[in-house]
């Protein structure tokens, strides 16, 4: 059940940190963008693609939130190999090994963050190979690199969604809202190395068989937030259909609905799809546990626009303000 006004959730997304802390990507952009022709995707996707004879090789950095890592120091750890993990598979690739620049002021902070990469890495097979230690630092800062490889052919970007496309949202939801982060949802802990091996699989399946047009992995600004940024990137809009999109019982483990819509779950993603791809794409996540739903429409109106019954509200009016500022010409 949707128990806020669309006006109420619009609010909600627009404001929350996992967004607005978006919004200096653009001047970043302009800064360091530097065009050459064997790269030929790299800001605003998941990872870059670096043109490799005739393979490819992604690579893509995180740094994990800072009131993450004072919280839960393990937590902090797997979810910083985790994200870069679904960086890549966002972009139908296959993650090959990580590297980290772990600053730390405390020994037990540093235990257990790599304590928690560690098991991370073991579950995802994705070994950590390398990096760099601050062990006297002032504060606690945790980034981590991560390359994988994919055939250039059959990558999925962010920025070639189209008009008319359906939009898929999928989330694994069989998962808990995590103790240490109300905007956290974890099922990659209670899954097997198996089940969460298979769920990273199946972006390379639908890039292998051109399934989807477009896709990112939901990440910090939520299923809304991260459509938004594909949405962006693709110069596209959207009309979403709030009461579509996948959802544990809300009532159950104590949460609303505008509070579901800005967490970042533990697997979870959203792909633009031809209409005729629809039910094999719903198909796929199905088979490997995660709850997927058509929310909604590509339009050509780059404005992201959320529907609950009679009401509409526009989140994002992507002509005017881009959740990242991305340069027009990019």
């Amino acid at each position: 059940m949707v128990e806020c006004s669309t006006d109420e959730i619009a609010d909600a997304i627009r404001a929350y940190d996992g967004v607005t802390r978006k919004r200096a990507i653009g001047e970043i952009i302009e800064s360091l963008r530097l065009v050459t022709p064997n790269v030929p995707v790299s800001f605003g996707d998941d990872a870059a693609l670096i043109q490799n004879g005739d393979s490819g090789l992604l690579l893509a950095a995180d740094g994990i939130w800072s009131r993450l890592l004072d919280a839960d120091p393990y937590w902090a750890g797997f979810c910083a190999v985790l994200v870069n993990v679904h960086d890549i598979a966002a972009m139908g690739g296959t993650p090959l090994a990580i590297v980290d620049i772990l600053s730390v002021k405390d020994s037990d902070v540093c235990h257990e963050v790599l304590r928690g990469m560690y098991e991370a890495s073991a579950k995802f097979c994705v070994p950590v190979v390398g990096g760099h230690l601050h062990p006297d630092a002032e504060m606690n800062v945790i980034d981590v690199a991560i390359l994988g490889s994919v055939n250039p052919e059959y990558a999925i970007f962010s920025h070639t969604a189209g008009e008319g496309d359906r939009i898929v949202a999928a989330i694994d939801l069989e998962g808990r809202i995590h103790p240490s982060c109300a905007l956290n949802w974890d099922s990659a802990t209670l899954r097997t190395a198996e089940e969460v091996r298979a769920q990273i699989r199946v972006m390379h399946t639908l890039g292998t068989d051109k399934l989807v047009s477009a896709g990112k992995d939901i990440s910090n600004p939520g299923v809304i937030g991260t459509l938004g940024m594909l949405l962006e990137t693709s110069r596209k809009g959207a009309s979403v259909c709030l009461d579509d999109i996948p959802r544990p019982d809300l009532d159950a483990i104590g949460i609303t609905f505008d509070h579901w819509v800005r967490m970042y779950p533990g697997m979870g993603f959203v792909v633009t799809v031809p209409a005729e791809s629809v039910d094999r794409v719903l198909e796929l996540f199905s088979g490997v546990g995660m709850a997927a739903a058509d929310i909604g429409v590509v339009t050509d109106s780059q404005k992201l626009i959320i529907r609950h019954g009679d009401a509409e509200t526009t989140v994002f009016d992507l002509k005017k303000q881009g959740i990242m500022g991305i340069p027009t010409d990019n």
